[in-house]
C-alpha cells in the first residue's frame, strides 16, 4: 500500500518527546479464512522535522479493513508507511490481536533513525622534526 500519511511541522524539533498514539479498535482481514481481525493499534515516536496528522493516519488505518493480511506483516507495512511519511528518530508499531483459536498474538517493531556519524578529524601524522 504505497500511501503517505499528510504531516506537519514539529515546532519542537530539539526537544526530544514521545507522541502515543492509540487505534483500540483496528481491524483486518484474515488472509486465509476472510474473517475479520481485531487488534488494539499502538504507534509510539519521538518526531523528528515532522508530525503525523491524525485524521489521516485515522483513514490510511481504516483501509486495512477489508485487506487480507497476515498480523506479521500488516505491522511491517504500517511502519514503512508511517517511517516513510515523518521519518522519526525513533518509533514502535504494536499490534495486540485478539485470541483466534485459542492463540493471542502480539507483533512489535522498531525503527531507530540512522544518524550520520560526525567526521572525525585524523590525527596528526607527521614525522618529528
Amino acid at each position: 500500500m504505497a500511501t503517505k500519511i499528510d504531516t506537519f511541522k514539529n515546532n519542537h524539533p530539539g526537544r526530544d518527546y514521545k507522541i502515543l498514539i492509540v487505534q483500540p479498535e483496528f481491524t483486518s482481514l484474515c488472509p486465509v479464512s476472510g474473517n475479520p481481525d481485531f487488534a488494539k493499534l499502538t504507534i509510539e515516536y519521538i518526531p523528528d522535522k515532522l508530525c503525523l496528522e491524525l485524521k489521516s493516519l485515522k483513514f490510511y488505518l481504516n483501509s486495512f479493513r477489508n485487506k487480507g493480511i497476515f498480523y506479521e506483516n500488516l505491522i511491517n507495512e504500517i511502519m514503512e508507511t508511517l517511517k516513510d511519511s515523518c521519518s522519526p528518530r525513533w518509533m514502535k508499531v504494536t499490534g495486540e490481536f485478539t485470541p483466534r483459536g485459542g492463540l493471542s498474538t502480539t507483533v512489535t517493531v522498531e525503527h531507530h533513525k540512522q544518524v550520520k556519524a560526525a567526521r572525525r578529524p585524523q590525527p596528526n601524522c607527521r614525522p618529528p622534526l
